[in-house]
């Protein structure tokens, strides 16, 4: 009898995928697969990748934020520019739950469903602003990106706390503040199709920040840490970005985030 399908290997599979639709569409499958049925989940296995992480293409080409060009509302290729940097960072948000699904061993099984999940809805948004930057004439690669948010994942593959602090819970949470102005402009540019996409992604966010809380906080419970402070020394140590305002309380309340952390944001920049 053949062995079942193991959903942590082919996760590994699907991230060192280097084409997006390739990427994309295996991940469709994996998770259509996985639902119905017949699936183990390895989470004792010590996995080890045979290729370079992420699979990605050759373009765009990355640079230093400083040099990804200017993103004007006003004109049809600076609204291109503009979906082509939310196409990447949805790529990247694909790669990075990914590489959280395959690389963390000894989770309990929800973890890993959890982390299906937000890879198999990364995709479904990569897939949505792919398919209207070419209504634009573009595509994706056509200009140029940065890689700040794989830069946090590489600093964190070592410790899964840390990659649940400052990846879903502080990289993803910062989304949640940005979607709402940012649709706002694209609206009153006329752009109300990527607009329609920004809602979309905008729900699905509050959930993948709420999984990145829920184990965030899962683990400081059993390690037997206090989260507030904890949270402060991983962002120092790994060196995370500063927190900026205005940031979308509403939304961020209901991705899991406390009061007490809330009222902390007062304070940043600390």
């Amino acid at each position: 009898m053949a062995p079942h399908p193991e959903l942590r290997a082919q996760a590994l599979r699907c991230l060192l995928e280097p084409d997006p639709a390739r990427k994309m569409a295996s991940i469709g499958a994996m998770a259509a697969a996985f639902e119905s049925g017949g699936w183990d989940i390895a989470s004792e296995a010590l996995l080890v990748a045979d290729g370079p992480i992420p699979g990605r293409p050759a373009q765009p080409v990355l640079v230093p934020p400083r040099l990804v060009g200017r993103r004007s509302m006003a004109t049809p290729e600076g609204r291109a520019m503009l979906i082509h940097s939310l196409a990447h960072i949805e790529f990247n948000a694909v790669n990075l739950a990914l590489d959280a699904l395959w690389r963390f061993s000894a989770m309990p099984a929800q973890y890993y469903t959890d982390w299906l999940r937000v890879a198999r809805e990364e995709a479904s948004h990569y897939t949505l602003l792919a398919a209207h930057l070419h209504t634009l004439g573009h595509q994706y690669g056509d200009f140029t990106a940065h890689d700040s948010l794989w830069e946090m994942v590489e600093r964190t593959t070592d410790d899964i706390v840390a990659r649940m602090a400052l990846v879903p819970r502080t990289l993803e949470a910062r989304g949640l503040d940005a979607i709402p102005p940012l649709r706002a402009k694209l609206a009153q540019a006329g752009d109300l199709a990527a607009a329609a996409i920004l809602d979309i992604i905008l729900r699905d966010e509050v959930g993948h920040v709420q999984i990145g809380n829920h184990w965030y906080l899962y683990l400081c419970q059993a390690r037997g840490l206090d989260p507030v402070p904890t949270y402060d020394v991983l962002a120092a140590r790994y060196r995370a970005p500063v927190l900026k305002g205005p940031f979308n309380l509403d939304a961020r309340r209901a991705a899991g985030f406390s009061e007490m952390e809330l009222a902390a944001l007062a304070d940043w920049p600390r």
